[in-house]
């Protein structure tokens, strides 16, 4: 039976990719699709979800819009990255549909409520709506399979030296996710930055006639401004958590303590402790709170690259 998915998005360029794959892979059911700022602003990350799937001709999933900023801080763009509309530029009509009236945290409630067996939640976003939603509504937690999210690191950050951007844009939010109970699977920047397509294949397929073609290729060839020469990365991005859905067996991951830091310049790293033995900290009281998560550390880049590349594309 495929395994019954809410996405939660901040849909930038790599969101589009990984809506693009989940609604594509039969073993994945999409009930529906909750938008938060991140990526870009609220309303624009609302229109991009939409258009995305109306190219996926996927227009029967609800989306609703959610948090407009971060629990403690106000909004921090990164139109740097994504392009000032979080698509990289990309022409596409607008959606002819609306959002769902009531908005994220009641659409997500819904659903959950409605589903006959567990749901998971896929955070592909700074994760303030799933924090909004388990807060307000602690008795879900049992109806939540377990929550991936692409966010953090084991190592570097890019965000800052050490954080990454989803987990620095909200770092109270993914704390709260990790005291939640509910069971995590961290998708971070040590597989992240592995998985990417072709040069070659990108260019290719943006010149296809078909219209999803054409949009991955586009995707796929976006070239981040901040970077010194506009250099060409191809990665796949936030849509390897969702690949992670489907072919676990893809990426080597262990279960390790994991906390997320609120303060200083570390604010929204994700520190995840691999020593096999107790430190200084567990003899002299100071460990502090932890939460085991599951961690992918390893990747085979290229299997994944072409489960991505053969679901989308319909191969």
């Amino acid at each position: 039976m495929p395994t019954p998915v809410i996405l939660d998005v901040d849909t930038g360029v790599d969101d589009a990719l990984a809506i693009l794959f989940a609604v594509a892979h039969p073993d994945i059911d999409v009930l529906g699709i909750s938008c938060v700022a991140g990526n870009a602003a609220l309303d624009q990350v609302v229109a991009n979800t939409l258009r995305i799937l109306d190219v996926a001709d996927a227009s029967d999933i609800p989306v609703a819009g959610g948090a407009r900023r971060p629990l403690m801080e106000a909004p921090r763009s990164a139109a740097h990255v994504h392009g000032e509309d979080g698509l990289g530029g990309i022409e596409l009509a607008p959606s002819a549909r609306e959002p769902h009236p009531d908005g994220a945290i009641a659409l997500m409630r819904s659903l959950l409520l409605a589903s006959d067996e567990p749901v998971t939640l896929v955070a592909l976003a700074p994760q303030t709506n799933l924090a909004l939603l388990l807060r307000a509504h602690p008795d879900l937690a049992p109806r939540i399979e377990r929550i991936v999210f692409m966010g953090g690191s084991a190592g570097e950050g890019n965000a800052t030296a050490v954080a990454e951007f989803n987990v620095w844009h909200d770092p109270e939010a993914a704390a709260i996710v990790l005291d939640s109970g509910v069971p995590c699977y961290m998708y971070g920047l040590d597989v992240f930055n592995r998985v990417s397509i072709s040069l070659d294949t990108a260019e290719r397929l943006a010149g296809e006639a078909d219209a999803r073609a054409r949009v991955v290729g586009h995707l796929l060839g976006h070239r981040v401004s901040r970077a010194p020469d506009h250099h060409y990365t191809g990665w796949i991005g936030d849509a390897g958590a969702v690949c992670s859905l489907v072919a676990p067996e893809l990426l080597s991951t262990e279960i390790r303590p994991v906390r997320v830091e609120l303060g200083g310049y570390s604010r929204g790293q994700t520190i995840v402790d691999r020593r096999d033995l107790p430190g200084e900290d567990s003899f002299h009281g100071s460990v502090g709170t932890w939460h085991d998560v599951e961690v992918a550390l390893e990747v085979d880049a290229e299997r994944m690259a072409g489960l991505f590349l053969e679901t989308v594309l319909g191969a």
